[in-house]
């Protein structure tokens, strides 16, 4: 019989689960949550998906009970679970996965957290990565972030939270935009939208009032193709829309954004997004495992609440036709996975970074330092390795 950590396949044999991709959902107060996920839990394509929600009462769902399933699991029409967060997020994902392991749930193909507007999505993200039997089960796949097309300005503006949430997000997803009237409104959404290409460029942007965020384009953003199970790099990375987006360098903005109508004030879009960055780093040269790993360990326990997200694939010098990929959430990564192979052409280390006061020169020249000035057996190398801490500076980025 196989364990619940395992499962038979159709011609009898046994292997390791598949982990069940994981998506946060969230987006500032007001940007529309609930009726987006009216909408979504009628979908067919719904089906076999959890909704976990913080609490029914406060959220206001209007779609039709079909069967209580207990433990705060409610079954729907469209084939899609429901459950409120009971005690904690642990508990609640623990009992879909024993729903599903003792034959009460036959299928489970997505998870989906709704988060509440003032939510820094990463904490959320850390209780699943943190806790080592859950990150067996599940895999982070994206995070979607609702934006408010009339207010959002605004919200980006004042709340530091709403920014971290747009710059960690795989889809941005705009709401309202059927409320745009005035020529200053319009006005305000192009320049929200440049705020955003700013803040995260390789984010896929979706308008939730033109029927744009269907499930189908809202969920399969991770690594791999739900239907294939084969890796998609140059998808999930999206390295070029960092490295063509012109916005991965650090420039001084000191002026104020107008934009040429009437306002109380201009919208100085630069004065907060400044902190935040998104930038790639590549290179053709393979990378030592060790090095790979210091490199990280460094970044993280020196920088970790400054990396929003990391996303990348890693040529190994140990073994450069299976590369590494690595994902991670401020201090706390993934496992990191092995392909089998490199799923296309283009096989050079890529890495995406969306960092918060940490310039994109300082992790550049600590990433050089780590995989091409310092070779295996050079004095360098061995002062690195001995001390790392002490090099160049590194826990004290210069801006």
């Amino acid at each position: 019989m196989a364990s619940q950590d395992t499962a038979v396949d159709g011609r009898g044999r046994t292997g390791p689960r598949p982990s069940i991709p994981l998506t946060v959902l969230t987006g500032f107060l007001g940007a529309g949550k609930t009726t987006l996920l009216n909408r979504m839990l009628k979908d067919p394509e719904m089906a076999d998906t959890a909704v976990i929600i913080n609490e029914f009462g406060e959220i206001g769902l209007d779609h039709l009970f079909v069967d209580q399933a207990g433990e705060g699991i409610v079954e729907l029409s469209s084939g899609c679970l429901c459950c409120t967060i009971r005690g904690d997020l642990v508990t609640t994902l623990e009992n879909l996965l024993r729903h599903l392991d003792n034959g009460r749930t036959e299928r489970l193909r997505r998870v989906v957290i709704e988060t509440t507007g003032l939510a820094d999505p990463a904490p959320i993200l850390h209780t699943v990565m943190l806790h080592p039997y859950l990150m067996m089960r599940y895999r982070l796949e994206s995070v979607i972030t609702l934006v408010d097309a009339v207010n959002g300005l605004s919200t980006l503006e004042n709340h530091e939270e709403a920014r971290k949430q747009a710059a960690v997000a795989d889809r941005l997803v705009f709401t309202k935009t059927d409320l745009i009237a005035t020529e200053t409104e319009k006005a305000d959404f192009e320049s929200l939208k440049d705020w955003l290409i700013k803040l995260n460029p390789g984010a896929l942007r979706l308008d939730a009032q033109s029927g744009e965020a269907t499930p189908g384009r809202l969920f399969n953003a991770g690594l791999y193709d739900p239907d294939s199970k084969i890796p998609d790099v140059a998808a999930w990375l999206n390295a070029e829309a960092y490295e063509g987006s012109g916005h991965h360098h650090h420039h001084d903005h000191g002026h104020g954004h107008g934009h040429g109508h009437d306002h109380d004030h201009d919208h100085d879009v630069n004065r907060h997004s400044d902190a935040i960055r998104a930038f790639t780093l590549s290179t053709d040269r393979a990378v030592s495992a060790s090095a790979l790993e210091m490199f990280l360990d460094l970044l993280r326990s020196a920088h970790g609440p400054k990396l929003l997200r990391v996303k990348g694939v890693v040529k190994l010098a140990e073994d450069p036709e299976r590369p590494v990929v690595i994902h991670g959430v401020q201090h706390v990564f993934h496992p990191p996975a092995t392909l089998e192979a490199w799923p296309d052409e283009d096989r050079r280390t890529r890495m995406v970074f969306i960092t918060r006061d940490l310039p994109e020169g300082f992790v550049r020249k600590m990433f050089e330092a780590f995989s091409g000035a310092l070779l295996p057996d050079t004095p360098d190398s061995k002062a690195m390795t001995d001390n790392p801490l002490a090099v160049s500076g590194f826990t004290s980025p210069i801006r």
